[in-house]
């Protein structure tokens, strides 16, 4: 067994939609769009991951760039393989000659399907992985941020990703009623494209959003420290021609608001179907907020004026799941939620 160790590799996977996040030997080695560039006549691979998200939307014909998961699960199969076997390869930097057999801890989200838990692990083990373990997002956000999963306590976790948010109430290692809704970063983001093209007249890019999203992007109409207001270059649909214009926080606050009032429905729909137990102990310990979405302006408020219920963001929310993936990976035999 000494020299299998040996030659083992175990690395976790927080497989997303927007970013993929590899943790090695307790540290994040891998943070990197999850996104790939191919060559349309050959059809090898150019690019993955930054490299491959600078290209995107400036590409010529001979070039695509696809991303390989859409929704929190896995839309484009080859692609996705490609997309997990060059994110390995930046663990080792390319420069290990044999390639070791690998142990993973890929997170999937809650709200999967059995076909698309299937493509999760078929994309891993013929990517090179010999053993593929799978965990919960909202399970794995839980441990990331320092909860104790096995305790008899109710917490509730609200990850809040690129293609899916994830509503669960966790006890007792395991999820006791969640909410998955495919509203998320990337529905922002066309909010945003859509709402800048009605009211301006202008055409941007999914890029562009993003960056307006992360800029200026906000929850509530009114904040405290409010951020600067924005130049936004686009091409003008009147004209034809580039065309820059300033949008403010408040305007943004707008067009993300149907969005996030889903965001909330999710949220109260997940809470009345919670056992009362549970409710006791989420009225103690309150709601925590993971992933990206949790650093958009102003959410925590607005969902606790929402729920009545006091709302923690996670230091590095991120980070948060790739963090707890990390910490099943070394307790492979004591976590019971570790799927097979």
């Amino acid at each position: 067994m000494g020299l299998f160790n040996w030659f083992t590799q175990e690395i976790a996977i927080d497989l997303g939609t927007a970013n993929t996040l590899i943790i090695h030997n307790d540290k994040v080695v891998v943070d990197e769009p999850s996104i790939v560039a191919f060559d349309r006549t050959t059809n090898k691979v150019i690019a993955i991951g930054r490299h491959a998200m600078q290209m995107e939307g400036k590409t010529h014909d001979n070039i695509k760039t696809v991303r390989p998961l859409r929704d929190g699960v896995i839309a484009d199969f080859t692609a996705a393989e490609h997309l997990i076997r060059g994110m390995v390869k930046l663990v080792n930097n390319g420069k290990s000659w044999f390639f070791p057999s690998l142990r993973m801890v890929v997170c999937i989200p809650s709200g999967i399907t059995e076909v698309e838990k299937r493509a999760v692990r078929d994309s891993a083990e013929i990517a090179g992985a010999k053993e593929v373990y799978l965990i919960h997002e909202p399970m794995a956000a839980a441990v990331g941020i320092g909860i104790d999963v096995e305790e008899p306590v109710g917490n509730m976790i609200i990850d809040i990703g690129g293609g899916t948010t994830e509503i669960a109430v966790i006890a007792l290692s395991g999820i006791v009623c969640d909410q998955s809704i495919r509203v998320a970063g990337d529905n922002f983001d066309s909010d945003i494209v859509q709402y800048i093209r009605r009211q301006h007249n202008i055409m941007i890019g999914e890029r562009t959003a993003e960056k307006i999203k992360i800029e200026v992007g906000s929850a509530l109409p009114e904040l405290q420290d409010a951020p600067d207001d924005f130049p936004v270059q686009g091409r003008d649909l009147m004209t034809g021609i580039p065309k820059q214009i300033t949008v403010s926080y408040t305007e943004i606050a707008h067009c993300l608001d149907k969005s996030i009032s889903k965001i909330e429905e999710a949220i109260l729909k997940a809470l009345e179907i919670t056992p009362p137990e549970l409710s006791a102990d989420i009225y103690q310990t309150g709601i925590y907020l993971t992933g990206g979405g949790a650093l958009l302006r102003g959410l925590d408020k607005r969902v606790q004026a929402k729920t009545k219920l006091p709302v923690h963001i996670a230091e590095d929310p991120l980070r948060a799941v790739v963090r707890g993936t990390g910490i099943a990976l070394k307790n492979i035999g004591r976590f019971k939620f570790l799927m097979q």
